[in-house]
């Protein structure tokens, strides 16, 4: 065999090898069948009337993410758990709070993530529905539920209605954003333009340093570290947008670069 055709060779199953690899690693996650009841026109109903991201949508892009939202029931289990009863608007919930941040990163999927768990109820820290020290609405999931996602049904639900100041769910979300890096530390490093890091970083510890000492109106569980403030005020930007950008619109301006969403209405 000449060197020609030993780098020829050489060449194809390498070739082969990275195939496999692809296949195995991103192939073999089965389609999940969505239910003949998740009709576009019944998704668009439940949308329109509970999420307000979706409701200032120009119709096109109503339309995008309406097909995210099916992505995404059609790529993640979403289980009962603890007698939970889960309803199909609280799936359509689901899918909508995994869309909203990424709605304008249109090659992104959640590749850290195969399964929402609901339990009715918030929980402990052991997952127990009965203690009375349940405080817990929801939480991504390490070790043994590392690509899980734990969700309280009456959590999901608060989180989209009007007097509601945050959405859970988005903050679950966010923290699967927040550690797509690897890291868990309120730097979203797939999203956030890399001049921007470090003026984020030095606004960020500024905050939560004045929600430390009770002198800023960011509730108080945004300073216990960078990976809850991080998920804390993007509730906040996609729940009051208005708002935030009023209150505090470095921080508004500087969510508005990372999210690439450019004014929300």
């Amino acid at each position: 065999m000449n060197n020609s055709s030993y780098f020829i060779v050489a060449g194809l199953v390498l070739f082969a090898i990275v195939l496999i690899v692809y296949i195995f690693r991103y192939g073999g996650t089965k389609k999940i069948v969505v239910p003949a009841t998740f009709t576009d026109e019944m998704m668009r109903e439940i949308l329109e009337k509970q999420v307000r991201f979706y409701r200032h949508l120009p119709p096109d892009e109503q339309q995008t993410f309406l097909k995210r939202v099916r992505y995404f029931l059609e790529h993640t289990k979403i289980s009962a758990e603890k007698g939970a009863v889960v309803t199909d608007e609280d799936k359509v919930l689901i899918a909508a709070s995994a869309t909203i941040p990424l709605f304008h990163f249109k090659l992104w999927v959640y590749r850290n993530l195969t399964e929402v768990l609901v339990y009715p109820d918030y929980f402990d820290e052991r997952f127990s529905t009965a203690s009375e020290q349940r405080n817990v609405a929801g939480m991504v999931g390490s070790g043994a539920l590392s690509s899980k996602m734990i969700l309280s049904q009456q959590a999901l639900r608060n989180g989209f209605l009007n007097m509601s100041a945050g959405n859970t769910a988005i903050h679950e979300f966010v923290h699967l954003i927040d550690k797509a890096d690897g890291e868990v530390d309120g730097i979203p490093e797939y999203l956030i333009p890399k001049s921007l890091i470090e003026p984020w970083i030095k606004e960020m510890h500024k905050t939560i340093s004045e929600i430390r000492s009770g002198e800023s109106d960011i509730r108080a569980y945004a300073g216990t570290n960078e990976a809850e403030f991080f998920a804390v005020v993007s509730e906040y930007f996609f729940k009051k947008p208005a708002l935030l950008k009023e209150d505090h619109p470095k921080l508004y301006h500087m969510l508005d670069q990372i999210y690439g969403v450019s004014e929300l209405p």
